[in-house]
């Protein structure tokens, strides 16, 4: 769906966190499960259920806190988190102007700043600290973090600034003067809530919040947005943009193109199809005729660029198309142009406009690629493909518009990441790279593919030490929807596999493995619906697959091997301990889904109906059945060893979902590790403190669990 992202990345709100809270005899009655036995679980604050998780907590840290490594871990853990020898990765240039969060040691929560352009290129950037949240945070008694700002081109004097407080996909919206370096006094401001706001133009905002009853979708997300001038209030806004209850969301999405602003809206239909509008310049939105399961990524030249995610007028998926937008505006019939279209081992997943440059990173056999693309005078796009380094990960990151640069980071599992600026013309230029925080030679890389069980060959990246014989305990790592690529990424920056844990664990002399499978994004939308819906079995598959293949190589063993997934990763660990108990060891289950039954009730579940089914639609059901976790566990049956983290706050997957599934193993005399952190939201840390701890206490339970040790 066009600008919502996927389950690890969307937001929720406090009034779909009030839902997930409701007592439980209502959330029974609404799903036909009033014979859980674990449904007070999903009571989010419910004092029984808090005294729960608390007392799992503990038992979970007596466990693994005493374990001889932890505190180690945790330490170097921390120091690789906090290290100051990190990449000042612009998040956005604005103008002559690079701004940056930086978050270390004495900055957990951040420091929002900026550096004239000039020196930063010169890989002297000269900071200007604009906002410090920690110190904001203690002076409003808040527990501030940052979701970013959206500063109004071309001049960038005024920013709308987004802090959600503890790290729930809720936030509050407040306005800042760049140039005065404070929040503007009785100027915009959008309570807590699930904020959606563009900037129309320095006195006009289009806002979709909570505004009341009857505003918000079924999914929590907001139904209206309404047009807000400066100098009056939110309530008197005029509604320029509605939906229905059961959409998934309405918004409002602003492009800069030169000196030009486009101005969209997006009904949100699910969460694969939008109904897309153009703002005329007298206010009114128009429908556009583009189809509604494409993205729109960019606007370049007065053409805005369409990522298709099916097949569309000759034009085959996975391909960009240019859209003239005078022509729709004008209501005349616009004629699409072909940017790019991939090759069959090919897949595009990010584009960034400049004046006069398109920049696309694309994968080939999961591995990164930079084209940067232009359009003739003839109208014919042609590409030209930048000389970065072979097989390695590429974050395209943000461009520089007048200059028709583009700023890209390139790394391996085995090389640190390297900043790179990236001219329209020449060769890109290194301004920044980070010093290697392991040896790496001793370890090995290599890309390696298993079969599946319909035949299908699927890529998984091993990396394990020179030298080694297995078998040997391994840690595999997947996802496997909402066409999320896995890339593989420097062993001790992966935040969400556990931060530095895939690098503690090559250490010990153990196999790493990131899989992709299916359901991703890895080949392109065909990857992603080859694991849609009813046949999201294919993605489970996939992952016995890779699991086999490392038996049938010899690299490790049955019972040897654990799985590790997140969010949606949770469905696809939950599933495959409960298929396959014989094959796993251990299982890492974060943020996760697993009572596929009731998910739809829960937070922002009915989001991602598209994706998985409707569990009340009994056809739905009927495939949904067959794999949902929860539903799965059964009485006598031994399932691996299984580690559970998450938070309380967590707004956009509700925390029932974990505590039901560990509850329910329990309840049988399966050995459950379990540790509910409560700030982070979805992402579970609010800082590195929380990232190292957990780091290390995985890396204890896989040591345990895996190797025997403290057994």
């Amino acid at each position: 769906m066009t600008a919502i992202s996927k389950c690890g990345v969307v937001r929720s709100t406090l009034a779909a966190l009030m839902l997930g809270a409701m007592g439980s005899a209502l959330l029974a009655q609404s799903a036909g499960e009033a014979d859980d036995p674990f449904l007070w679980l999903e009571e989010i604050e419910g004092p029984r259920a808090i005294a729960q998780v608390e007392a799992w907590n503990a038992e979970t840290d007596k466990l693994l806190r005493t374990a001889p490594s932890f505190e180690a871990d945790r330490t170097r853990a921390r120091e690789i988190l906090d290290d100051e020898a990190q990449i000042a990765t612009p998040d956005e240039v604005m103008g002559d102007m690079v701004v940056n969060l930086w978050r270390d040691a004495r900055n957990p929560r951040g420091l929002w700043r900026a550096s004239p352009l000039k020196a930063y290129l010169a890989g002297k950037p000269v900071w200007t600290t604009l906002i410090d949240v920690d110190a904001l945070g203690k002076a409003e008694g808040k527990s501030w973090v940052w979701h970013g700002a959206n500063c109004l081109a071309p001049a960038y004097r005024r920013c709308l600034v987004s802090l959600s407080p503890g790290g729930t996909d809720a936030d509050v919206v407040r306005e800042w003067d760049m140039a005065m370096r404070r929040f503007v006094e009785g100027g915009f401001a959008i309570p807590e809530a699930k904020n959606d706001v563009s900037w129309v133009d320095a006195d006009t905002l289009l806002v979709g919040t909570d505004y009341g009853a009857g505003s918000m979708t079924n999914s929590g997300y907001a139904r209206i947005v309404k047009e807000w001038k400066r100098g009056t209030s939110l309530s008197a806004a005029r509604t320029v943009l509605e939906g229905k209850a059961e959409d998934v969301s309405v918004q409002s999405r602003a492009i800069m193109d030169r000196s030009r602003r486009w101005v969209f809206g997006l009904r949100g239909k699910d969460f694969y199809t939008s109904d897309a509008s153009l703002r005329l310049p007298d206010g009114r939105f128009v429908p556009m005729p583009i189809p509604d399961t494409a993205d729109i990524r960019d606007v370049i030249d007065g053409r805005i660029i369409l990522f298709l995610n099916k097949a569309y007028q000759g034009f085959p998926e996975g391909s960009l198309i240019a859209w003239p937008l005078a022509d729709i505006e004008a209501g005349k019939a616009a004629k699409p142009e072909l940017v790019l279209a991939p090759s069959k081992s090919q897949a595009i997943e990010d584009v960034a406009a400049t004046d006069n440059v398109l920049w696309v990173k694309m994968l080939d056999d999961v591995s990164g690629k930079l084209i940067a693309v232009r359009r003739g005078a003839d109208g014919r796009w042609t590409s030209r493909t930048i000389p970065l380094a072979p097989n390695a990960t590429v974050h395209l990151l943000t461009g520089a518009g007048k200059r028709d640069m583009a700023f890209a980071t390139v790394e391996t599992m085995l090389e640190p990441p390297a900043l790179m600026a990236v001219p329209a013309q020449g060769a890109p230029i290194k301004v920044q790279s980070l010093p290697a925080r392991f040896d790496t030679h001793r370890f090995i890389v290599e890309q390696r593919f298993a079969t599946s069980k319909d035949g299908t060959r699927v890529p998984y990246f091993l990396v394990r030490k020179k030298g080694m014989s297995g078998p040997v305990p391994a840690l595999i790592h997947a996802y496997g929807g909402f066409r999320s690529a896995q890339t593989p990424g420097y062993l001790t920056g992966q935040p969400y596999r556990a931060g530095p844990l895939a690098l503690f664990w090559a250490e010990d002399g153990n196999a790493y493995v990131l899989a992709n499978i299916r359901g991703g994004g890895e080949y392109g939308p065909a990857w992603h619906a080859a694991a849609l819906r009813e046949k999201r079995q294919n993605s489970f598959d996939d992952l016995h697959a890779v699991a086999e293949d490392l038996v049938k190589a010899g690299i490790s063993a049955k019972g040897k091997i654990a799985i590790s997934g997140r969010s949606n990763g949770g469905v696809l660990v939950g599933a495959a301990m409960t298929q396959r108990p014989d094959l796993y060891g251990a299982v890492i289950s974060g943020s996760p889904l697993h009572d596929m039954k009731r998910y739809s009730h829960l937070l922002a579940g009915a989001s991602w109906v598209a994706e998985y089914g409707d569990p009340d639609v009994p056809a739905d059901w009927a495939f949904m059945q067959r794999y949902s976790p929860y539903q799965n566990v059964q009485k006598g049956v031994r399932y691996p060893p299984t580690f559970f983290y998450l938070s309380t706050k967590d707004d956009r997957v509700h925390p029932g979902h974990a505590r039901k599934m560990a509850a329910k193993l329990r309840d049988d005399g399966n050995t459950v590790y379990y540790h509910e952190y409560l700030e982070g939201g979805h992402s579970v840390g609010a800082d590195h403190a929380e990232d190292a701890v957990r780091a290390a206490l995985l890396h204890a339970f896989l040591k345990r669990e895996l190797m025997g040790e403290g057994k």
